[in-house]
């Protein structure tokens, strides 16, 4: 693996901190009080949607300042296009994603850096294609931002191990996400009652309880038709995609100190 966009102490941290902060911000509604304003103002998903926006760009900034530089700017861009590109392919239809597989590879290959900013990059370019920008965009950058981030992060395997790996993460990736987005909309969905409702208030178990018989009877099939469209993607594009992408990580030299020679000319000039 190259880290193409090194992590150094200040961005890790802050990487760390808009993590949970996210993770929070998905969460909520376990650990809401009975009188808590967010359970009782369906504003609170576009207030959300301002905020992380902001906590990514300061992750966004701390990386640039250390370790983005005109080449992982590049292979960033072609990565994206490509992404969204791919992403009209599925559209979602049935769970069928077909841009995910692509930030799990890059991830892997490239990074945990560069697989969190790939991911929020991707799903902005394709929603801007697809015409899918709204309250719910910014939840799905930061959901596939930690999918190319957790990709980065996955151990080191045998050769003939790394695509079943890459494949099951898929699978397990493509279900939290969807799991994750259900969270964003869940406590403000209207029309649901008895075991399907958000409780303020209520115990967190009784709660992710209640999030569970939501998901499994609103959005399961999509849930599990993304995680499908992972394994099969990756364990049939997977190796010859990992060896592209390392092929031009080598050609890049990513991981190569960059100096400055003296000219020539000048040194034989002092020479002489």
């Amino acid at each position: 693996m190259s880290n193409v966009i090194a992590l150094r102490p200040r961005s890790t941290i802050a990487l760390a901190i808009v993590s949970v902060a996210g993770l929070l911000i998905f969460l909520w509604p376990l650990f809401a009080t009975p009188d808590a304003r967010l359970g009782q103002n369906a504003d609170a998903p576009l207030v959300f949607a301002l905020l992380i926006p902001l906590l990514m760009a300061v992750v966004l900034f701390e990386i640039s300042e250390g370790g983005l530089d005109v080449k992982a700017v590049a292979m960033l861009g072609v990565l994206s296009a490509v992404g969204a590109a791919l992403r009209p392919l599925g559209a979602g239809t049935a769970g069928l994603e077909t841009v995910f597989f692509l930030l799990v590879l890059g991830g892997r290959v490239f990074g945990p850096g560069f697989g969190f900013v790939l991911g929020s990059t991707t799903l902005f370019a394709s929603a801007l294609v697809t015409g899918g920008v709204g309250p719910w965009l910014p939840y799905q950058m930061l959901g596939a931002a930690w999918v190319g981030l957790g990709a980065g992060l996955l151990p080191r395997v045998p050769g003939r191990w790394e695509v079943p790996l890459l494949a099951a993460y898929g699978a397990v990736a493509g279900l939290l996400y969807g799991w994750l987005l259900n969270f964003s909309f869940w406590p403000f969905a209207v029309g649901l009652g008895g075991d399907l409702s958000f409780v303020a208030g209520a115990p967190p178990w009784e709660n992710l309880r209640r999030f569970g018989t939501f998901s499994v009877a609103t959005s399961l099939w999509w849930d599990l038709g993304r995680a499908l469209t992972n394994v099969v993607l990756i364990s049939i594009t997977g190796k010859a995609v990992l060896a592209t992408l390392r092929r031009a990580s080598r050609r890049a030299a990513f991981d190569d100190e960059v100096t400055f020679d003296e000219p020539v000319s000048t040194r034989h000039t002092l020479a002489g």
